[in-house]
C-alpha cells in the first residue's frame, strides 16, 4: 500500500520551494501596497494551501500522464507509478482530490480567485501533454509556475497589477532556462522517442545558450520589478544573489561538463528562489 513519503516522492514536494517563495514575496507585496480588508494570517494561509493543492495536483497529473514515458526512460524507471509504488488509479483519486481542494479553497479567498482557479488548473494540466507536439514546453511550464504570484497578489487585491505581471514573468523565463538545463539528461531519449524539447532538437550548446538567454531576460525583468520596491541595499543584495545563482548555473553546467545537472536544477535554483524572497520580503516590511 502507498504511504504518505510516496506520494510526497510522486509530487517532487521538496520542488515546491520553486515557487512559493515568488507566491509569498508577491503576497507581501500586495499586502504592503494596498489596504486589504481580510484576516492577514487566514488569507495566509489559504495563499499555501492554494499553492500545495496546485502543486501536488500538477505534478500528480504529470506523474500520471507520463507514466508509461517514465517506465521506458532508465532515468525514470523507477519512479513510483512505474515502479509500482502507485497505481495510476491511486494517482488519479490523488489528482482529483487536489484539483478539488485547491478550487474549494480559492473559491473562499475572493470571486476572482474562485472563477479563475480552472483556468490555473488547466494550464497546469496541459503542460503534461507539451512535450508530445511542442519545443516550446519548457516556457509551458514557466508559465504554469508563473501563475503563483498573480494568484497570491491576485488573493489579497481582488484584482492584478504590473507588479504581479513582472514578478510572473521572472518566474516563466527563470524555470524555462533552468528546464532546458534539466532537460538534457534526456535528449537522447526523447529524440528516439518522438518527445519534443529544446535539448532534443537542438544542439547542446546551442539549448545551454537558449537557457542563458532566458536567465538574462530574467534578470533584467527582476530589474524592472525593483523598481517598484523601496530602494534599500537589502533589495540591492537580494537581486545580486539571485542573478549571481542563475549565471553560475551556466559556469557549473557546460557542454563538456552535465554532471552536475543536478546541482544545479535543485540546490542552486532553490537558493536563488529563496534568498531573492527573504531579503525583497524584509525590504518590503522594514522600509
Amino acid at each position: 500500500m502507498a504511504t504518505i513519503s510516496d506520494y510526497l516522492r510522486l509530487v517532487k514536494f521538496s520542488h515546491t520551494i520553486f515557487a512559493m517563495p515568488f507566491a509569498l514575496l508577491s503576497f507581501t507585496y500586495a499586502w504592503q501596497t494596498t489596504e486589504p480588508q481580510q484576516s492577514l494570517w487566514l488569507l495566509l494561509l489559504q495563499v499555501v494551501g492554494c499553492m500545495v493543492f496546485a502543486r501536488n495536483m500538477a505534478m500528480g497529473f504529470n506523474r500520471w500522464a507520463d507514466r508509461k514515458i517514465d517506465a521506458e526512460n532508465p532515468r525514470t524507471a523507477g519512479r513510483e507509478i512505474p515502479a509500482g509504488k502507485i497505481s495510476a488509479r491511486g494517482a488519479m483519486w490523488f489528482v482529483v482530490v487536489n484539483a478539488l481542494l485547491f478550487i474549494a479553497v480559492a473559491a473562499t479567498i475572493n470571486p476572482l480567485c474562485g472563477w479563475l482557479s480552472p483556468v490555473a488548473l488547466f494550464v497546469v494540466m496541459f503542460y503534461s501533454y507539451c512535450k508530445r507536439f511542442t519545443s516550446l514546453a519548457h516556457i509551458v511550464l514557466g508559465i504554469s509556475l508563473g501563475i503563483a504570484p498573480v494568484g497570491a497578489y491576485m488573493a489579497v487585491t481582488g484584482t492584478s497589477a504590473v507588479e504581479c505581471w513582472l514578478l510572473a514573468l521572472v518566474v516563466m523565463t527563470w524555470c524555462a532556462g533552468f528546464d532546458i538545463i534539466y532537460a538534457l539528461q534526456d535528449a537522447e531519449f526523447d529524440r528516439k522517442r518522438g518527445l519534443h524539447s529544446i535539448p532534443s532538437r537542438f544542439s547542446i550548446r546551442t539549448s545551454l545558450i537558449i537557457s542563458l538567454l532566458l536567465h538574462l531576460v530574467s534578470i533584467a525583468l527582476l530589474a524592472v520589478f525593483a523598481t517598484y520596491q523601496p530602494q534599500s541595499w537589502l533589495l540591492y543584495v537580494g537581486c545580486a544573489i539571485f542573478a549571481a545563482i542563475l549565471l553560475s548555473e551556466h559556469y557549473i553546467v557546460t557542454p563538456r561538463r552535465q554532471r552536475n545537472i543536478g546541482i544545479a536544477f535543485g540546490t542552486f535554483n532553490a537558493l536563488a528562489s529563496l534568498s531573492l524572497a527573504t531579503f525583497l520580503i524584509a525590504n518590503l516590511l522594514i522600509y
